[in-house]
């Protein structure tokens, strides 16, 4: 059965700062988004505070959003069953990757 996820990371970036690091960086995301599997993904910012992405992969479709605030970015995806049961690797790999890509430098 498919498995939604919603992380939820705070930030000092501000919106601009967030956005332009998810940019320039959404690839280090990309592989805790896939549970490590080799996923291609298609990611679209569908606004400047929304990335929208799909990823296809062994017969698979992931399918997320991304929307950037002033103090915080919320990731949302929908695995497929395959990747239904790692929900919590998953999430804990985004919350890992996530927080150090938004971190302030």
């Amino acid at each position: 059965m498919p498995k939604s996820v919603t992380v939820t990371l705070s930030h000092e970036l501000g919106a601009d700062g967030a956005r332009q690091r998810l940019r320039d960086s959404f690839g280090k995301l990309k592989s805790s988004l896939a549970g490590g599997m080799m996923f291609a993904f298609e990611e679209d910012w569908a606004s400047d505070n929304q990335l929208r992405f799909t990823a296809k992969g062994l017969g698979q479709t992931i399918t997320g959003v991304i929307d950037v605030f002033p103090q915080h970015v919320r990731i949302e995806a929908m695995l497929p069953n395959v990747l239904a049961s790692l929900a919590e690797v998953i999430t804990g790999k985004l919350e890992k990757e996530g927080a150090l890509l938004l971190e302030k430098q």
